[in-house]
């Protein structure tokens, strides 16, 4: 009993923290950018960061009609917003994206190798008609996963 109680003591710290299994299965295409699943299992806490836009701190748009300069703003939100809850892009599990020229997506691929340099998340790219204003060309969605504080 003396001898469980410490090993106790040691393995619950270990148990608490959330655990990250990406994976992409033989059967699936190779992905470029991304992970086609990612599983997480334990106790954790879930981040949901809604979509940034190329707006900076001020509420001011950031490279309007320019592709690469609104990618960057939006990284640039998303890690601020990631920062602020206690994560990093290490921690995030799904991207949505939205975009509204597919044929722009390279640049907004490149401004995201940045942020994602080792653990890719799953991820969805999605080009759309419009985003909440016309000069917005780009919005990215997160969710994040991290033990618990």
């Amino acid at each position: 009993m003396r001898t469980i109680l410490p090993l106790l003591f040691m393995l619950v710290p270990v148990m608490a923290f959330a655990q990250v299994k990406r994976t992409n299965p033989p059967a699936l295409s190779t992905p470029t950018g991304y992970t086609h699943i990612v599983e997480v299992t334990g106790p954790n806490r879930t981040i949901y960061i809604s979509g940034q836009i190329a707006f900076d701190k001020d509420g001011k748009i950031v490279g309007a009609g320019d592709m690469k300069a609104q990618a960057e703003q939006v990284f640039k939100n998303l890690e601020a917003a990631l920062t602020a809850a206690g994560a990093t892009f290490a921690d995030v599990v799904k991207m949505n994206s939205y975009i509204t020229d597919m044929s722009k997506v390279q640049a907004v691929r490149d401004v995201r190798a940045k942020y994602f340099t080792s653990a890719a998340p799953a991820s969805t790219f999605v080009e759309v008609k419009g985003l909440v204003r016309p000069e917005l060309l780009l919005e990215i969605e997160v969710i994040a996963v991290v033990a618990p504080r």
